[in-house]
C-alpha cells in the first residue's frame, strides 16, 4: 500500500503544476482583467477622441460620426476578441510556429516526460501524469508566458516610437515614412509590427487598414487608440502630430500611474509570496528534522487524499492573491 516519499512529492508536484497550468490556459482567460477594465478602456477612448476632435477645425457633426463608427468598430473588435485562438496566442507570443506545430511538440513533450517519470517510479499513474503536464498544462503556461512578456515590452517601448513618429511628421516627412523609421531602429516587437504595416501598404494596403491589424495582431489599449487616431486622422484630416503628441501624453501619464501602482503593492506582493510559500518551507523542514513524523501523509489513503486537496486549494489561493494584487491601468 505504501509508496516511496520521492514517488509521492514528485505526484503532488505533478498534480499541482498540471491544475495550475490547466487552470491559468482554460480558466484564467475568463476571469482576466481585461473584461474588468473593458468599460474603463471604452470611457478612455471616448474621452480621447472627444479631446482629439475639439482640437480640429473641420465640421463638428462629420467628426462625431466618424467617431462613433469608429468606437463602433473597436467595440465588435473587442467583441471578436474576447476568445483568442492559439494561432493568435502563438503570433501575439512571437513564435514562428503553426497551430500544428505547437500540438505536435505539446504531445512530444508529454510523451517524453511520461516514459521517463515511467521509468524512474515504474508506476503507471506517474505515466498517466507525465503526458498530463507534459501535453495540456506546461505547453500553455509557456505560451501564457510569453505572449504576456511580448504584449508589455510593446506597451513600454510605444510611447517612444510615437514620440519618433511625432518628429517626423513636424519635420515634414510623410506618415509612412516616419513608420518606416520606427519600423528600422527600434527593438522588437515594435520594428517587426511596423515593418508588417510597411509591407501591407506596399502591397496595397491603405495606410488606415494597415495601422488597424496592429490592434488585432498586439490587443492591447496602446495600440487601439493609435489605430483610432490614425483613422480619424486620414479620413477628416488635421493636425496629425498634435494628436499624436495627445495621445504620447496620455500614453506617458499611463505608464506613470502604472509604476506608482507597481510601487504601492510591492509591500502586498511581498506578504502574498511569504503566505504562498510557507507550507512548502514548514512542511520541507519538519521531513528534514523528523522524517517519520510525516509519513502518514505518503503511506496511507487519507493522507494522499489530504495531500492533493492542499494542493488543489493551495493553487485557488495562490491565484486569488495573484488577482487581488493585480492591477491593470
Amino acid at each position: 500500500m505504501g509508496q516511496l516519499p520521492p514517488k509521492m512529492l514528485i505526484l503532488i508536484g505533478l498534480i499541482a503544476l498540471a491544475v495550475i497550468g490547466v487552470f491559468f490556459a482554460l480558466v484564467a482567460p475568463y476571469f482576466s482583467s481585461e473584461r474588468v477594465a473593458q468599460k474603463r478602456r471604452a470611457h478612455l477612448v471616448h474621452a480621447g477622441a472627444k479631446r482629439i476632435a475639439t482640437t480640429r477645425t473641420v465640421d463638428a457633426t462629420q467628426r462625431r460620426k466618424q467617431i462613433a463608427e469608429s468606437l463602433k468598430e473597436l467595440e465588435n473588435r473587442e467583441k471578436k476578441a474576447r476568445r483568442v485562438t492559439i494561432d493568435q496566442k502563438l503570433l501575439q507570443a512571437g513564435l514562428g510556429i503553426s497551430r500544428v506545430q505547437f500540438y505536435a511538440g505539446s504531445c512530444v513533450l508529454g510523451a517524453t516526460l511520461g516514459i521517463v517519470l515511467l521509468l524512474a517510479t515504474q508506476e503507471l499513474f506517474m505515466l498517466a501524469a507525465g503526458l498530463f503536464v507534459g501535453g495540456l498544462g506546461l505547453p500553455h503556461w509557456v505560451l501564457a508566458f510569453l505572449r504576456k512578456r511580448r504584449l508589455a515590452k510593446f506597451s513600454t517601448q510605444f510611447p517612444d516610437a510615437i514620440d519618433v513618429i511625432i518628429r517626423g511628421v513636424k519635420a515634414g516627412l510623410p506618415l509612412l515614412d516616419s513608420l518606416r523609421v520606427v519600423s528600422s531602429e527600434f527593438a522588437e516587437p515594435i520594428r517587426s509590427e511596423f515593418r508588417i504595416v510597411i509591407e501591407t501598404q506596399s502591397v496595397g494596403l491603405s495606410v488606415t487598414d494597415a495601422v488597424e491589424r496592429i490592434a488585432e495582431r498586439v490587443p492591447v489599449s496602446e495600440a487601439r487608440f493609435f489605430a483610432i487616431l490614425i483613422g480619424i486622422q486620414q479620413k477628416s484630416g488635421g493636425n496629425l502630430a498634435e494628436g499624436l503628441g495627445n495621445l504620447s501624453r496620455v500614453l506617458r501619464e499611463r505608464k506613470r500611474l502604472a509604476h506608482k501602482i507597481k510601487a504601492m503593492s510591492a509591500e502586498a506582493k511581498a506578504s502574498a509570496g511569504i503566505i504562498g510559500s510557507l507550507p512548502f518551507v514548514v512542511a520541507t523542514l519538519v521531513y528534514i528534522t523528523s522524517p517519520g513524523y510525516m509519513d502518514m501523509l505518503w503511506t496511507t489513503d487519507e493522507g494522499r487524499i489530504m495531500l492533493v486537496g492542499s494542493a488543489i486549494w493551495m493553487s485557488l489561493g495562490v491565484f486569488i492573491m495573484k488577482r487581488m494584487i493585480s492591477f491593470e491601468v
